[in-house]
């Protein structure tokens, strides 16, 4: 897999420092206009089941997830289930959640059970490996050959701690799905040791896509995220771009804005109002704060030296507070310690990161096929000292009741977003959406689903 870009620095975060902005990339390389139907189309929904769903490799969760030998978990999709479970060598299988003999689910939800599973209907037994190991009433019927009623296995695998599942028999390697690049930029963060804080899944009124892109752009941050104007800029010209074959990353600097018109005290009260909407900054904040009052001088103005910003100071801190606390950061760039890069991976997975913390938003279909919903799961997590670990570790929360569960700042105004413009995607007089220049990352994630659908149609 290549990139746009040359990769000519020793560290993986140091792309941002020659990746293309905006005004690199070469205009008309991607449709801007998307077409409405994709958003409301049963048909179109069809198609992806058939083209993208069931042929690539999906985030179907933390490795963490199952920690013990025995431990499962089932994912659904559409109509298919699979099982995921931790073998007694260690290793996380997946199969076709289904027994041979009649067909009967065999799990739901998640559990532990070293024995293996037993069909409830007739008492088929099962290894954990999948092997068919007993059947009820054996010898008084006609043999059955044990070694040709397995399970059914699919592909799964593990990358950066997440578990990934592909339904086609055929499927490439994860390794090759995701790239050489993706590894080895995201490898660096250790998001294997970091550990889930938040685990929802909710029912939402949009269409999967609807909110992949939301989360692909930062231009809408004026209209639904004013708060962070203060602390994020949202110039384009300052915004890096690394478009892959599948996949993509972006990062927009993460500091106070015009920094030039902000007194230094009012930098540090931007960054201190930050843990609203990231609340793993209330870690570093103290040594922060310890920071700036380096910087004080009785009865004057704070003052910062040539080269010193909030920023600068936050990114300082970050480092300290992770190195002290056990995280090895040395492949991270300072600019990582502050800035979240935004990934997108094809064709649902949308993670921003940064130094010892990332929050990741998964849309998948809704399981009954109305295009006009979808299930979105948001997993947040950190890197934590051991003794804070079983403390602040979160369990899968299921959303049953719209409102029952308060997102943070930013991703609650997101969540009372996204199906408003469903609705307005519904009208059928629109035929079409346009895309702006800032919204690359949208462009393209709809040119690689482009590509997808137009290969199942001539399969």
């Amino acid at each position: 897999m290549t990139s746009t870009q040359p990769v000519t620095s020793n560290r993986p975060g140091d792309w941002v420092d020659t990746a293309p902005r905006l005004a690199d990339l070469e205009p008309g390389r991607f449709n801007m206009e998307i077409s409405t139907d994709r958003y409301v189309s049963p048909e179109v929904q069809q198609r992806e089941r058939e083209s993208i769903w069931m042929k690539i490799w999906q985030v179907v969760g933390r490795e963490a997830d199952l920690p013990e030998v025995g431990d499962w978990k089932v994912f659904e999709l559409f109509d298919q289930s699979y099982i995921l479970v931790r073998g007694n060598d260690g290793v996380v299988r997946g199969f076709v959640n289904a027994c041979r003999h009649r067909g009967n689910p065999l799990c739901n939800g998640s559990g532990n059970s070293k024995r293996g599973f037993l069909c409830q209907y007739h008492l088929w037994s099962y290894d954990l490996e999948g092997a068919l190991k007993g059947i009820l009433a054996e010898k008084d019927l006609a043999p059955i050959d044990k070694s040709k009623n397995s399970l059914i296995q699919v592909s799964v695998d593990t990358a950066a701690g997440f578990l990934f599942l592909n339904p086609d028999p055929k499927a490439e390697s994860l390794g090759d799905y995701l790239g050489a690049e993706v590894l080895d930029m995201l490898e660096p963060y250790h998001l294997d040791r970091m550990v889930t804080v938040m685990d929802v899944r909710e029912k939402i009124d949009c269409n999967w896509k609807v909110v992949v892109d939301a989360f692909s752009e930062g231009y809408h941050i004026s209209g639904i995220h004013p708060q962070l104007l203060r602390v994020m800029t949202i110039e384009s010209e300052k915004s890096r771009y690394r478009l892959l074959e599948r996949h993509a990353v972006s990062c927009s600097p993460f500091e106070v804005a015009h920094v030039d018109k902000y007194t230094p005290e009012e930098q540090v009260q931007g960054i201190r109002e930050l843990p609203e909407t990231f609340p793993s900054l209330m870690r570093v904040l103290p040594r922060f704060e310890e920071i700036v009052d380096s910087h004080r001088t009785d009865g004057e103005p704070l003052s910062f030296p040539d080269g010193v910003t909030a920023r600068t100071i936050l990114q300082k801190a970050t480092r300290e507070v992770l190195t002290e606390t056990g995280l090895d950061v040395d492949g991270l760039t300072d600019a990582q310690m502050s800035d979240n890069h935004g990934w997108v991976l094809f064709p649902n997975f949308f993670m921003t990161v940064r130094a010892g913390e990332a929050t990741v938003i998964l849309a998948q279909p809704d399981p009954e096929g109305d295009p006009n919903r979808c299930v979105w799961q948001i997993i947040s997590f950190m890197y934590l000292p051991d003794e804070m670990t079983d403390a602040l570790r979160a369990t899968p929360f299921e959303v049953k009741e719209p409102g029952e569960f308060k997102y943070f700042e930013a991703l609650q105004q997101d969540y009372e977003q996204m199906p408003r413009q469903q609705r307005g995607l519904r009208n059928e007089a629109l035929d079409h959406l346009l895309l702006v220049s800032e919204e690359v990352v949208v462009a393209h994630f709809h040119s690689v689903l482009d590509r997808y659908l137009a290969a199942g149609a001539d399969a």
